[in-house]
């Protein structure tokens, strides 16, 4: 069985923001050679994610807000490992 690992390092000027990494994805598997099987894509930070959905402007803004509405960032003091 064939396996290919890549690793790609982001840096997001932005407390929170959405970034295609659909290109990154395809040229990976093209260097891979792998013509069939699985493609794990895995966010390895905590505080990172990985979905799959529309490239569309609206839906971030959407998802943004219901971020910040589940979990707002200030103040800072409501949350105890803020606390030293």
């Amino acid at each position: 069985m064939k396996s290919y690992h890549k690793e790609l390092w982001l840096q997001i000027p932005a407390r929170m923001d959405f970034v295609n990494i659909t290109g990154d994805v395809e040229r990976a598997l093209q260097e891979s050679g792998i013509q069939e099987g699985l493609c794990l894509v895995n966010a390895m930070h905590i505080t990172a994610s990985v979905f799959i959905n529309d490239d569309e402007p609206g839906l971030h803004q959407d998802y943004k807000r219901w971020l910040e509405d589940l979990s707002p960032h200030e103040p800072l003091s409501r949350y105890q490992h803020n606390r030293t």
